[in-house]
């Protein structure tokens, strides 16, 4: 079947065609970010792969259906661009990859952790100039602090196995007690976690009911000093509120590989624009922030599983099979 990929990057497009082999699609990849406003590059095609970054709205689904699309897979875990209920509406099933190496996800949010503590990446940039100077770049260590997970599922739950090994005491909060955790993590309320983390590191979907969950009232209510790392979803914090935060100096320092107005900046070259986000670009000015551009994901082996899930999907779709990967949602 022919299938539109929109927001494509350079490195994905060499995956998919390798995991294509096995299926036979005909594929078009677009840089573009799916829109209102170029929805008309799918015309003619079967279906549509699209990202947490693209915009599929009612109007663009409407679009998308009158344009010849029957089908919708998002190459993401996350799917609150897309409209659930206006697909349904249109008789367009939605599907999405619930799932892709973990690992990748738990191993970098790790990385950020001990760069954050240990400024590496602040040691790197003065190589870079050969200044090899040690004074400010005193770090901590991970074995005398207190880590705490926000959201512990699949990823959440690695990244509580691999901090084990630090020797640092954890502590997390999930709407269930996960007993395959209880040697390792000790579950508690959220307020407790707020007030004893030295370090805070966030593993939760993106809801009605996590979105901002750390603003302008939670954050003062952070342990002083803490440190922020997010490599969940970037609407899960108020960036005003972290840059006031860290101004104040009762933030001791944040990594965040997700922002929550990322959609016209990561995956792009913007080193010469004039940046028109006052907020991001006074986050950036901190030493003691690292910004990623949504890349903890970012490993061969979870662009395979990307690709083959969502492959699979068209294929399933195809061959008139159930979606294995459907998104279910009434029609009401």
């Amino acid at each position: 079947m022919k299938i539109t990929l929109f927001s494509t990057l350079g490195c994905e497009q060499k995956t998919f065609d390798a995991v294509n082999l096995d299926h036979g699609h005909q594929l078009t990849y677009r840089s573009d970010r799916l829109g209102p406003d170029n929805v008309h590059l799918g015309k003619g095609s079967d279906g549509v792969c699209v990202t947490v970054n693209d915009q599929v709205d009612s109007d663009t689904i409407a679009t998308l259906k009158a344009n010849g699309c029957k089908v919708i897979v998002t190459r993401s875990i996350g799917y609150n661009q897309i409209d659930l209920d206006a697909a349904a509406q249109a008789g367009i099933p939605v599907a999405r990859v619930p799932h892709y190496s973990p690992h990748s996800v738990s191993e970098f949010t790790v990385g950020l952790i001990l760069s954050l503590t240990r400024k590496i990446h602040r040691a790197f940039l003065r190589s870079r100039e050969f200044n090899f100077s040690i004074d400010g770049l005193t770090g901590t260590q991970l074995s005398d602090k207190t880590v705490g997970i926000l959201g512990a599922g699949q990823i959440g739950g690695l990244v509580i196995k691999a901090l084990s090994g630090f020797g640092c005491r954890l502590l997390y909060h999930d709407l269930q007690r996960h007993p395959e955790l209880d040697n390792l993590a000790t579950h508690c309320t959220i307020s407790e976690l707020a007030r004893e983390a030295d370090i805070l590191v966030l593993n939760l979907p993106l809801t009605p009911e996590t979105h901002h969950i750390l603003n302008a009232t939670t954050v003062p209510q952070l342990k002083p000093g803490a440190l922020i790392i997010n490599t969940g979803r970037g609407g899960l914090i108020d960036t005003r509120a972290l840059v006031e935060g860290l101004k104040s100096g009762h933030l001791g320092g944040a990594a965040i590989d997700v922002y929550e107005d990322e959609a016209n900046l990561f995956y792009n070259d913007r080193s010469t624009d004039v940046l028109q986000d006052d907020t991001f670009c006074r986050l950036l000015t901190f030493p003691n922030v690292i910004v990623t551009s949504h890349m903890a994901f970012l490993t061969d082996h979870a662009l395979s599983d990307i690709a083959t899930t969502a492959l699979q999907a068209f294929s399933e779709f195809e061959q008139g099979k159930p979606l294995t990967t459907r998104i279910e949602v009434s029609a009401g």
